[in-house]
Parts: structure tokens; sequence; C-alpha cells
């Protein structure tokens, strides 16, 4: 049968990434006390040289049903790890290509709750990708990220020391110290925060040490189920805790050092968060990157 995709092109051009997107298949992953199985969106794809018309895709959807029903008698350790095993053998199957990148995209529940009693399965957003590369001598190596999100709320600082100066005037006899102490109402924000880590060679990471740190940089956790008491609970923590989006991504950058002393100063962190007002018309966005190293350079006043 003729192979139309080995044929020359019509115009000899070299592509930086031909394959295949939004792929899902249920991928079973290794968890410290169980195994999950994760609906995971796959991106695939490989570059083409400049002689060649066409890429196999078919082999993609191969690999990608193979790996997956591997799982299932051997579950991997890790989303990154499977995108890493991914583009490992993406470039063993297109031996015309030089460089494969594999991300993924998966939704990922862990139970959480105001108190031990109070307790649901709550949703994160789970996010990998790693990059194939061929060297000179044929050797091929990865490298991978891993990334986490976690959606929580935020006070605005703000509008509530502005509330609290006009409550002070409007009931004179709750006027400084005591009015100081007290959480003052302020407008929210639902913050949705991404953080992503670039992994060294053979390093994994547990991604619920990387959605606890989202989560302890926000104003307060949201929940899927609240009674009442939990509800004020958790509006008080917020305001307790008022935050720019700016803090927010402040105090995640300058607490993830010490949340991950074992990676290496040259690690990459990546973050971006986002709060979308409840009292404009827009969101307001806040997004950095460095290294560990760097990070850990940064003092706090």
């Amino acid at each position: 049968m003729k192979d139309v995709h080995a044929e020359a092109p019509r115009a000899g051009l070299t592509l930086g990434r031909v394959g295949i997107s939004g792929i899902a298949k249920p991928l079973s992953i290794q968890r410290p006390d169980r195994v999950v199985t994760l609906t995971v969106r796959f991106d695939l794809e490989v570059d083409l040289p400049a002689a060649r018309k066409g890429s196999d895709l078919s082999r993609n959807a191969e690999l990608l049903g193979e790996v997956v029903e591997e799982t299932l008698v051997q579950p991997l350790s890790s989303l990154e790890a499977a995108c890493g095993l991914i583009a490992s053998e993406l470039l063993r199957r297109h031996a015309y290509a030089t460089r494969s990148t594999v991300r993924a995209s998966a939704e990922y529940f862990r139970g959480r709750g105001t108190s031990a009693r109070r307790q649901s399965l709550e949703e994160y957003g789970l996010f990998a990708e790693a990059q194939g590369l061929r060297g000179p001598g044929g050797e091929i190596t990865t490298s991978r990220l891993l990334g986490g999100e976690a959606v929580g709320m935020t006070a605005c600082p703000c509008a509530m020391e502005t509330a609290r100066e006009l409550l002070s005037q409007e009931f004179p006899e709750l006027r400084e110290p005591r009015l100081a102490s007290l959480p003052i109402v302020s407008h929210n924000q639902r913050n949705r925060t991404r953080v992503t880590l670039r992994l060294p060679e053979g390093v994994e990471v547990e991604v619920d040490r990387l959605l606890d740190a989202i989560e302890a940089a926000q104003s307060s956790p949201t929940f899927a189920v609240l009674k009442r008491r939990d509800e004020a609970e958790v509006v008080l923590t917020a305001h307790r805790n008022p935050k720019f989006v700016e803090d927010v991504l402040r105090d995640l950058l300058y607490d993830l050092p010490k949340r991950f002393p074992e990676l290496p100063d040259a690690t990459h962190v990546a973050a971006e968060t986002r709060s979308e007002e409840s009292i404009h018309k827009y969101d307001v966005v806040a997004a950095h990157s460095a290294t560990l190293g760097e990070l850990r350079g940064i003092s706090r006043a």
C-alpha cells in the first residue's frame, strides 16, 4: 500500500508540532492510599521533518490506548509519569521525529471539608506535560511538568478598611480599638489559582501538596457542602484573612520553597491567579514565573 505520509511535500518546511488533540481516555493512577481513575484529555505531538508530507497519527492513538490498557493491570504513579512514558515512546515509534510533546488535563477529586465530620469530594484541576528529545546519538531524554488548580475565595482588604472607617463614623461606640479587632464586611471574589512545577529527571511530587499550597494562599477554601454554621465559618475565615490577588500570588510563591525543600534550586515554577470580581464587571489576574532558587532568596517583611 502506498505510504502517502512518507512522500515529499510541495513545500519543504519542517513543522514544530503535529499530532492529535483533545482525545479523552481513562487512566488509572496509584495514589498513596488507593487507585483512582482519571478521565484525562491528551494532546500528543511530534515534530515533522521537511522531507515528509505527513505524520503517522494512528501511532499516537495506538500508543495511548496501549498505555491506558497497561494501567488497568499496573497503575502508573502519576499523571506526569504517564506523559513522560508516552513522550519517550512517541519518539521510538516516530523514527523521523526529534521532539515530542504530551499534554494532559484531568478533573481530580479529594475529600475536603470544614471539619472531619463535614466532608465532601471537592473538584480540582490537574495538569501535566512531558517533552521528549532525541539526542545526537539517538538517546531519548524527557522533562516533565506537574500542575494543579484550586478554586477558593478572597475578601478585598481595600473595601474592608474603607468599610471599617465608614462604620466607625456611623457607630462611634465601636471606634478603635474595638472595631480594629473585628472582621468587617467586604466584597468577595471566587479565586482560581494554578501553579506548575517543571520537575527534574526522576523526581515526582505529590500533587495534594501542591493543591494544599494553593488553598493556603487564598483567603479561604470553598466547599460544595456547607451547613449554616459552616458557611459562617468560611466567611469569617476569609474576612479575617483579606487578600488582593497580588497577595495570593506572592504568598503562594513565597511558601513553595518551604513546602518543597527537596526540590533543587533550578526547578522552574509558574503561577497564575484570577479573582472573579463580585462588584466589578471584570476579573483581576496576576502571574509570575521563577526558579525555586530565586524564590528561596526572597525575604518577607
